[in-house]
């Protein structure tokens, strides 16, 4: 349910949407598969080198909560304003190959994400066992499969939204994936002693 909130359906579809407006159905599938192949590759090596990691650069959960929520916050804030992270000053729609200006766009919210990632770092550092890791594996590659499945379904529906209407959605889903970005924060921050009122609705 944690990799279902934070880079489930809707997190991810509304990414596509926008991608899906310049694609034929065959294209947006392709980039669906693609780009849900390398987020599922990301997921399960995060889950399983997760104690490397940590132990290599000497990191624990509270700086992972920490950086992933500012990061994630950044993303979400560009959203509210309309700013299109990533783009190219000369030809900020089109890269020269559709399928990398694809993988591109989707980096961040889908591919790469920093709650993603950061949720499955955390969850894996929990148990330090080969069982646990297997387990967060599958439970991450099962989402990426959820989302793949959702915009093969939903790829003519995608491609009918209007650019109006993407603009509303976009904005509102910033506002959301804000307060989640803030939330990580804080959880951060309580996990390291800060006294904070959130403290009490956890």
């Amino acid at each position: 349910m944690t990799f279902f909130a934070v880079v489930g359906p809707p997190k991810v579809l509304l990414s596509f949407a926008h991608l899906a407006r310049d694609r034929e159905r065959r294209e947006l599938v392709r980039l669906a598969g693609v780009s849900s192949l390398v987020a599922a590759v990301v997921g399960v090596v995060l889950a399983y080198s997760a104690s490397f990691l940590s132990s290599l650069f000497h990191i624990g959960h509270e700086s992972l909560e920490l950086a992933g929520g500012l990061i994630f916050f950044t993303y979400a804030l560009a959203l509210v304003l309309g700013i299109h992270l990533g783009a190219s000053e000369e030809d900020p729609g089109h890269l020269a190959n559709p399928l990398a200006e694809g993988l591109r766009e989707l980096l961040l919210p889908y591919v790469a994400s920093p709650l993603a990632v950061t949720a499955v770092l955390v969850e894996s550092l929990d148990k330090d066992t080969w069982s646990w890791d297997t387990t967060i594996a599958a439970a991450y590659f099962a989402v990426v499969v959820i989302n793949f499945l959702c915009v093969l379904i939903l790829a003519p529906l995608l491609r009918r939204l209007q650019q109006t209407l993407l603009e509303v959605l976009s904005r509102l889903l910033g506002l959301l994936l804000a307060a989640l970005g803030v939330e990580q924060f804080l959880d951060g921050l309580y996990a390291l002693g800060v006294p904070l009122q959130y403290a009490l609705v956890h």
